[in-house]
């Protein structure tokens, strides 16, 4: 799964992965904000790496928690959904506005192995210092550099370099920064 290839997602392994994912992010989407060092000790828990500072608003949801790399000062705002089948991984100071979704998974387009129940993932990676807006969605398999700024409701459905700022559907370059 994590290399890309084919996988079935009712593997047992799988199964109980993401089943402590979901009971993580329960724990933690029913955490008071009151309780900020408790949310910050179950998101680093949840987690495959972060940074000191981390901030994530709930609800909150993930495939396995173990495949999120985030660095220093990383805020997810409410509503935010990232599938990390496979490796998603964010730089330092970003950002995520309201309902961002980040998705490594996807599906093979012939349908009789779709209908199979087979599943891939393609990693995402994104550059420090970016900012991601609201309802923005990043496909499977997508890069963005440092310094990106992503338009509200932006669909990135392929890679963009450095100080950029994109959107539209499917998004494009609007300046560079």
């Amino acid at each position: 799964m994590i290399s890309g290839e084919l996988y079935d997602p009712n593997d047992d392994e799988l199964l109980k992965l993401r089943l402590e994912a979901r009971l993580l992010t329960e724990k933690l989407n029913q955490t008071s904000v009151s309780d900020a060092d408790k949310r910050i000790e179950i998101i680093k828990s949840l987690f495959g790496s972060t940074g000191h500072s981390i901030h994530i608003e709930s609800p909150f949801n993930c495939d396995y928690g173990v495949n999120l790399h985030v660095g220093e000062n990383f805020y997810a705002n409410f509503g935010c959904v990232i599938l990390d089948v496979t490796a998603v991984r964010i730089g330092d100071n970003c950002f995520l506005g309201p309902q961002v979704g980040i998705y490594t998974a996807t599906h093979p387009i012939d349908p009789i192995r779709r209908n199979n129940g087979l599943e891939y993932g393609k990693p995402v990676s994104i550059g420090h210092n970016c900012w991601i807006g609201g309802h923005a969605t990043i496909n499977p398999g997508v890069t963005l550099g440092n310094n990106v700024v992503v338009a509200s409701g932006a669909v990135v459905t392929k890679s963009f370099g450095d100080n950029v700022v994109i959107g539209g559907n499917p998004a494009r370059v609007i300046k560079e920064i």
